[in-house]
């Protein structure tokens, strides 16, 4: 079993004047885009949300839905669970892979309401409590939990839960500042200042945040001890570090972290000694073209011509796109400095053994079988890449 470092994620919170996150985002938030972000001043990386029941029950859920690396720290796993033993065994599953555990409480897709998950947990908040309670006291203390929520229809409401979350031993808590029928127009910052003045655990911020002068701003005016950005961070990973749109570098860097992370070392050593340029299988290990070409047109969006981004929004291939982007940039995907670099890109090889006990002593012996609830996100391109599709169209 590969073993992994580990952060406290609670230093952060000590040590930083702002904590700064790269948001959970289904399809999104994968191994690949957490590394590049932590190269511009990211300090805390999350997961995309995953289905607690199928990551207990399915260890291809496991392999699928969860990988890491060295350089992945530290590193919050979130689920999306409504029962104990699902939520706790999953954490105990992905302890010693991570650096805490988040629960969803704020995601408003209909699959996810429909199936009592995500923000349909505000509805029955003592399950919310009984989850964290549970996995506070069987998961070691140096592993956060926490929750992901948004706000209620009244402060006192989103107050009273907090108060409830913090005696419960929550560490910190994610506000996404509008309630569950809101997706966009302005956030109420008044909830932030409520919950920054009635509970003493850390309050991160979340909602509309588009650039670093922004997250201070909001901190300034609310008092939170950090900010998470989910579609500002897709169109410029480096957003963290000030910037207004993406460099060349960072592209450079995306191309260098998608390529390394398709070989194995093996595979690096005979690269190694290769001449010719560097160009990916079209059905490469570790990385589908949805996730390479879709960061890509985010990060493009406002450095290319709408013709330029008419004709990169509808490439299909790997190929294509590194034709698209030396031509354009003269740019190619690198490998890896030195094989002591290269080492820290590699997947970890996670062995799970022995770690289902906590789910199988939680979980109720006459609960029905049924199979693990699934939801395959590859088969849809998602409302925001489509959005911008179509603006560009």
């Amino acid at each position: 079993m590969s073993i992994k470092p580990s952060e406290n994620i609670l230093d952060l919170f000590n040590d930083k004047p702002l904590v700064k996150c790269c948001a959970p985002m289904v399809r999104y938030s994968k191994l690949q885009f957490r590394n590049l972000v932590k190269l511009y001043d990211s300090d805390l990386v999350f997961t995309p949300m995953i289905l607690a029941d199928s990551f207990c029950k399915s260890s291809k859920a496991r392999d699928n839905e969860f990988t890491t690396n060295a350089l992945d720290l530290p590193l919050v796993t979130q689920f999306a669970a409504n029962t104990t033993h699902d939520f706790v065994g999953a954490s105990y599953l992905v302890a010693p892979f991570c650096d805490g555990v988040d629960l969803n409480c704020g995601c408003p897709q209909k699959w996810a309401r429909d199936l009592c998950l995500g923000c349909e947990m505000l509805k029955n908040p003592q399950k919310i409590y009984e989850l964290v309670r549970e996995c506070r006291n069987r998961i070691v203390k140096t592993l956060t939990v926490s929750v992901k929520m948004r706000i209620q229809s009244s402060i006192t409401d989103t107050v009273q839960i907090l108060r409830q979350l913090e005696m419960c031993g929550v560490s910190f808590v994610t506000i996404h500042s509008r309630s569950v029928y809101d997706s966009v127009g302005p956030i109420c910052e008044e909830s932030l200042r409520a919950a920054v003045s009635n509970v003493r655990i850390p309050i991160i911020g979340n909602g509309g945040l588009v650039s670093l002068d922004n997250c201070l701003e909001l901190q300034k005016r609310t008092g939170i001890s950090g900010v998470m950005v989910a579609n500002g961070i897709l169109a410029n990973p480096e957003i963290y570090s000030g910037s207004k749109v993406p460099s060349l570098g960072c592209i450079q860097n995306w191309l260098n972290i998608c390529y390394n992370s398709t070989l194995t070392m093996a595979d690096y050593n005979d690269v190694c000694d290769q001449t010719c340029n560097l160009t990916f299988e079209e059905r490469s290990k570790n990385l589908t073209f949805q996730c390479f070409h879709h960061h890509l047109v985010f990060m493009l969006g406002k450095i290319l011509t709408k013709s330029e981004r008419r004709v990169f929004n509808n490439l299909k291939t790997f190929n294509s796109v590194l034709e698209f982007l030396e031509n354009k940039f003269g740019l190619r995907p690198k490998l890896s400095d030195s094989k002591e670099e290269f080492l820290k890109t590699l997947k970890l090889n996670l062995d799970y053994s022995n770690r289902t006990c906590v789910y199988e002593e939680l979980r109720p012996r006459e609960e029905p079988t049924k199979g693990s609830t699934t939801y395959d996100y590859s088969h849809t391109n998602g409302k925001y890449f489509q959005e911008i599709f179509i603006e560009n169209d």
